[in-house]
């Protein structure tokens, strides 16, 4: 267990330093649009979907419908369905813990937890996976509480901040390249929605880029078994 726990924290840290300035940012953010400094922890212990807390800030403020926040929230967090489907074998059998793992599946965590472990026992994997996603969901918790007590003490512009989202996308993505030899996930991901965001635009590509993106590594896992 103790060995499950130093692992974990050591593979999260690169997320830890992300996550706490970006969590920084979301509470500054939610300070700056005059809402309450309580509101960044709950939301980021109950809620806890990075990007869409930071559109949530928009929308609360805004005094938007629950139609458009439901429909926002789908469209933003659509990705995580093939997130899921990704993760049902290593999750089958892990019990209780499943309905946690499955609500602290963020990006950075399913980029952490989407490897084989072939060092690892299956009771191993288990603790694992738990403490990887434990971690991180408290680095989050942790960087918006700071956050929004800094947005209340400190007044500032707070253009630009949102964009820590962005950049930790991209350190995420470059670690995982530099991490592996077989790099055509990566590439069919990059090629697929670059191709939909021409197509379909900014507002919309992000459903058609999954879809076309979860196709394309259906039919390469296929060609490989035939093969």
């Amino acid at each position: 267990m103790k060995r499950m726990i130093r692992k974990a924290f050591f593979s999260t840290v690169p997320v830890m330093t992300g996550y706490l300035v970006l969590g920084f940012g979301f509470g500054i953010l939610l300070k700056a649009n005059g809402l309450k400094t309580i509101l960044a922890p709950i939301m980021s212990l109950f809620i806890y979907a990075g990007s869409m807390q930071f559109v949530a800030v928009g929308l609360i403020t805004e005094g938007a419908s629950l139609i458009t926040v439901a429909l926002t929230t789908f469209l933003v967090n659509a990705r995580h369905l093939f997130y899921g489907i990704s993760m049902l074998d290593k999750f089958k059998s892990i019990g209780k813990r499943k309905l946690y793992l499955i609500f602290a599946l963020t990006d950075e965590t399913y980029s952490l937890l989407c490897n084989d472990f072939p060092d690892m026992t299956e009771k191993e994997k288990k603790s694992y996976y738990l403490f990887v996603s434990l971690f991180d969901h408290i680095y989050w918790v942790a960087g918006s509480l700071l956050g929004a007590i800094f947005g209340a003490l400190v007044k500032f512009d707070s253009r630009g901040i949102d964009f820590v989202l962005t950049a930790l996308f991209i350190t995420i993505f470059l670690e995982q390249w530099l991490g592996t030899k077989k790099h055509i996930p990566a590439v069919i991901g990059v090629a697929a929605s670059v191709l939909c965001l021409v197509i379909f635009g900014s507002e919309s590509f992000l459903i058609p880029s999954m879809l076309l993106i979860l196709l394309l590594l259906c039919l390469c896992k296929e060609e490989k078994q035939n093969g």
